[in-house]
């Protein structure tokens, strides 16, 4: 278990080890196999989406993941696309397949997900893998949701018993956090309230929380007020807002505003440096399993 003397959770060390421990894993698996294999699609020139992408192709070769980035123009149309999900979901080679979101315009998101088969949805947004969650046995679980799971335990965050409030209610973050808090085992056993946009009284809400799970995508929209004494603060939120004296006019921030929850947290993330790194390590996981599976090795913790 991690000791956090400052009070902050950082995902750093944990996906350090999370990579490190994948690292030997895949050496063992690929003696007399080859090595699992993600491919990250990446559509239009976003600048946020291919720092993303970067982070993600880096950490597969840390790990011995064999990765392929295809990078199309944000000219591409949907049947395009889904033309070539169709092609990766019937090749052998591949085991893990990503779509770096947001996509462009005339690209419907959701279409997009349901096209990648649920055996290479390393994402873990497919209705299909999001549905196990739901019906108690996960197979891939979105990789924010997974890293905050991982953090929480590595940190020896007592989840049993607690009230969990989730602030946000997306399949990416929001529904899948709640559903893994309320299963039944090891980091889950929690009462769980999810909040959103139309939840009355906010605050109020927040301020309940033994666990506050902060996914809105609203720079500090939770106020150091909201936060309970000695609650766990997770904030998923990655914001940029404007900062003069920034050398990039601008600066990062979360959801939660952290110079005033600090003071009232037992334990917080940072933002960056929190949970951020967890996702990445969690894709990679995930990738690992896809190809485990794929080659009949079965499941492995990981």
């Amino acid at each position: 278990m991690l000791k956090a003397d400052d009070g902050l959770i950082r995902g750093k060390p944990v996906a350090d080890g999370v990579l490190e421990d994948l690292a030997g894993r895949i050496e063992d698996f690929s003696r007399d196999r080859r090595p699992p294999k993600l491919v990250v699609i990446i559509v239009g020139e976003d600048p946020a989406s291919q720092v993303y992408v970067g982070m993600k192709v880096k950490a597969a070769a840390r790990c011995g993941i064999d990765s392929s980035l295809i990078e199309l123009p944000a000219s591409t149309g949907q049947e395009d696309l889904l033309a070539l999900l169709d092609s990766l979901n019937a090749d052998e080679g591949t085991d893990g397949i990503l779509v770096q979101m947001p996509l462009p315009r005339g690209i419907d998101q959701q279409t997009v997900i349901e096209r990648i088969a649920p055996s290479k949805d390393v994402d873990g947004l497919h209705p299909f893998n999001l549905g196990r969650i739901a019906a108690g046995s996960p197979r891939f679980v979105p990789c924010t949701p997974a890293g905050i799971a991982m953090l929480l335990q590595a940190y020896g965050v007592e989840t049993k018993g607690r009230h969990a409030v989730v602030v946000g209610r997306s399949v990416l973050v929001g529904r899948p956090m709640a559903l893994l808090l309320a299963a039944k085992g090891p980091g889950g056993d929690a009462t769980v309230t999810i909040c959103h946009s139309r939840t009355s009284d906010l605050g109020a809400v927040v301020r309940t929380a033994d666990i506050l799970i902060a996914a809105v995508g609203s720079p500090r929209m939770i106020t150091g007020d909201m936060v309970r004494d000695g609650a766990v603060v997770i904030d998923v939120g990655v914001n940029r807002v404007d900062d003069a004296d920034s050398p990039k006019g601008y600066r990062l921030c979360g959801d939660v505003d952290f110079d005033a929850a600090r003071p009232r947290a037992s334990l917080i993330t940072p933002v960056p440096g929190g949970v951020g790194p967890m996702t990445v390590a969690m894709l990679m996981r995930n990738t690992y399993q896809a190809a485990r599976w794929a080659l009949g090795a079965g499941h492995e913790g990981a």
